[in-house]
């Protein structure tokens, strides 16, 4: 079963760009999906890198993803994102150097 036995609520902080590492090996009690996402799960992946792997819809991806956070065999974290604009004083910096030159 690819959902938790509570079917309780889950955790929205999980979106696609969301990296997933594996923190444990599939304990023997692991289903047929988490042991596959925790063999996946040695370097980080997206949840939409998992989802395509698996097959699995973004919806029952986060179930999955919800209920292996909870029991402690994966992290999760933002991707690291670089800022897109360069901040401008060090530009400024940058341009009045090569001026003086």
């Amino acid at each position: 079963m690819v959902a938790g036995p509570d079917g309780g609520e889950r955790d929205g902080d999980l979106d696609l760009v969301t990296l997933i590492v594996a923190r444990a090996d599939p304990p023997p009690s692991a289903t047929p999906e988490q042991t596959a996402l925790l063999r996946l799960c040695s370097t980080p992946l997206s949840v939409a890198e998992l989802s395509a792997y698996l097959n699995l819809p973004f919806s029952m991806m986060t179930v999955l993803l919800t209920d292996m956070l909870t029991a402690g065999l994966v992290t999760a974290r933002n991707p690291i994102v670089r800022q897109s604009v360069a901040d401008r004083s060090i530009l400024e910096a940058v341009m009045h150097g090569l001026q003086r030159l």
